[in-house]
């Protein structure tokens, strides 16, 4: 940079002293280098193609390594990203299936488990009904029992007040008769 500003100061000065030259004879070429805008634009083109040819050469090539990167990362992540994917998804479908066999366990668990209800339900009906006939026998035995007592007891008071009142002649011997024959004596 500093070479170019150098030589636009001699072009300028050489420029001037040209310029001077020709105001005095009348005709004249205007060398002034910054005057003229097709000179300045070949120059500052030039420049700029020597220049900034590395500059931006180094500018774009720092791009297409930035991109290039950035694509290389963004592959990377791609990859990791599919290969998650993957991973949950497999992880998902042995989620699945151990939900899966747990319902079927708990289903198998659920059936035998009312049949075992059921099966226990039908001999607890069972027993109470054996108990309720048990019950039901003692109850009628009781029952007939009393009713016994009752008729012993009945005839008892009956033939008491029989006796106290006295018995006739005829069912004295009916008695007696009775008596002998329920003994296994005849008459």
């Amino acid at each position: 940079m500093g070479t170019f500003l150098l030589l636009m100061a001699e072009a300028s000065a050489v420029g001037g002293e040209l310029a001077e030259g020709g105001a005095e004879g009348g005709f004249g070429l205007n060398t002034n280098i910054l005057d003229t805008n097709l000179i300045n634009l070949a120059i500052i083109i030039t420049v700029l193609f020597v220049f900034g040819r590395k500059v931006l050469g180094n500018t774009l090539k720092t791009r297409r390594e930035n991109i290039e990167t950035a694509i290389k990362n963004a592959e990377q992540r791609a990859a990791d990203a599919a290969k998650q994917l993957k991973e949950a998804q497999q992880k998902l479908e042995q989620a699945q299936a151990e939900a899966e066999r747990i319902k079927k366990s708990a289903q198998d668990n659920a059936q035998t488990a009312g049949q075992a209800i059921i099966a226990q339900a039908a001999v607890d009906i069972e027993r109470l009904q054996e108990a309720g006939a048990a019950d039901l026998n003692a109850e009628l035995d009781r029952a007939i029992a009393q009713l016994r007592q009752r008729v012993v007891a009945l005839a008892l008071q009956k033939v008491e007040s029989e006796l106290q009142g006295g018995i006739s002649e005829d069912a004295q011997k009916t008695l007696i008769d009775r008596s002998i024959a329920q003994l296994g004596g005849g008459v």
